[in-house]
């Protein structure tokens, strides 16, 4: 179980456990005969048969055009069609050669969509098992306005790890169930920092959502880093 460093409404602290949900598939698809069915890879063309390779052998689009009215040189008959075992991904340049060295870069974008910057990729460093616990923020937000507002792409349940620690999270979940809201937790010491869960890995809002039963809790970690905004065309 790995471990993430909280702080409560009363500025104290505590580490405890965490682990992410995986929400099992519900839907089995089955054949026409009843039997279970799987995913299975099939060859579907070859460097040879890319539309950059007919197009550079047929000499011109009109040319490519009547080679495929008049056979199919886009199929290659031995080979297409053959299920696939164990593969390995590799990377081409744009002419089809397998690259063996290649520059990874980090592509920001502009709301509209358009390329803003192109940079080295910045590796981080995970924050949420530090010396300096993550700070309760007392930012709130309804439940509904994180739904509408947030695509939350991940969620983690919170974990105590001893009786003291099972107190200190029930307190918390009750907090906010009592609230009826949802904590933005954020990494550093005033919570201003998207969260990180391991060095290298992608950045997150996290809202923190608390539910009580009786004497029975269960606290969330839900995880953002998309934020829905509406277009200036549509705000007018």
């Amino acid at each position: 179980m790995r471990t993430i460093h909280l702080t409560n409404d009363k500025k104290r602290n505590a580490q405890v456990g965490f682990e992410s949900i995986h929400t099992e598939q519900r839907v089995i698809f089955h054949a026409p005969d009843g039997h279970k069915a799987r995913n299975v890879r099939f060859l579907k063309a070859t460097l040879e048969q890319s539309a950059e390779a007919l197009l550079s052998r047929a000499g011109s689009p009109d040319a490519l055009s009547r080679g495929l009215v008049e056979g199919d040189p886009e199929i290659d008959m031995e080979r297409v069609g053959r299920q696939l075992g164990a593969a390995d991904r590799v990377l081409l340049s744009p002419e089809g050669h397998v690259i063996h060295s290649a520059r990874i870069e980090e592509i920001l974008y502009n709301p509209d969509g358009s390329e803003r910057e192109r940079r080295a990729p910045v590796i981080t460093d995970a924050n949420i098992d530090l010396d300096t616990p993550l700070a309760w923020t007392g930012k709130l937000f309804p439940r509904k306005e994180v739904l509408r507002k947030f695509v939350l792409q991940r969620k983690a349940q919170i974990m105590h790890v001893n009786g003291l620690t099972f107190d200190f999270l029930y307190e918390m979940a009750k907090n906010l169930h009592e609230k009826d809201h949802m904590l933005l937790l954020g990494g550093g010491p005033r919570g201003n920092l998207p969260l990180v869960f391991q060095r290298g890995g992608g950045t997150y809002r996290g809202f923190l959502e608390g539910r009580i039963q009786g004497e029975k809790y269960c606290l969330m970690l839900h995880l953002s880093n998309l934020e829905l905004k509406a277009t200036p065309k549509a705000a007018e």
